[in-house]
């Protein structure tokens, strides 16, 4: 089955970067990260499965009025994503992961992929990827991680700021 996708007015735009979120449990979360993919001109790819139906009225209040905008691809699984975007650059985020997002030296058409709220990515994933894989460090050793939308801004907000620069 091919991936499923929501169509912009207009579909020139090459995106900077791109997003995957991998099995996204709520839907608050994946709305305001498609309000952020909208406003940055990011690609969002999600990966099945999904904890809410794509009609959810959560997701859509979310992402407001915006999702006209959202240039968002929907695949079953990893390896559909994998073999339409088989040469892409990824880097993926954990916190789990030893090495801070900072590290990072960001490319135009880089992918950043993320893992459910309350699963993280796969295992699978990130042994497969450790040396790709990075964290947002957290001062306050009682706090376990970021909400996920949060922890998508911070590491889209740097990876345009170094493009930019």
């Amino acid at each position: 089955m091919a991936p499923s996708r929501t169509p912009l007015p207009s579909t020139d735009i090459q995106p900077a970067l791109h997003v995957v979120l991998v099995a996204p449990e709520i839907p608050p979360n994946t709305g305001s990260i498609a309000r952020l993919c909208a406003a940055t001109a990011t690609r969002l790819h999600l990966i099945r499965p999904l904890g809410f139906s794509l009609d959810d009225r959560y997701l859509k209040r979310a992402g407001l009025d915006y999702w006209p905008y959202v240039d968002v691809h929907v695949y079953d699984n990893w390896p559909q994503f994998r073999q339409q975007y088989s040469s892409a650059r990824l880097h993926f985020f954990s916190a789990r992961a030893a090495r801070s997002y900072l590290t990072v030296r960001y490319a135009r058409g880089d992918t950043l992929v993320f893992g459910s709220e309350t699963k993280g990515l796969p295992s699978t994933l990130l042994a497969t990827h450790a040396d790709d894989t990075y964290v947002i460090p957290i001062a306050n050793p009682h706090v376990r991680s970021l909400n996920l939308s949060n922890a998508v801004s911070i590491v889209v907000y740097e990876a345009l700021r170094q493009l930019a620069g």
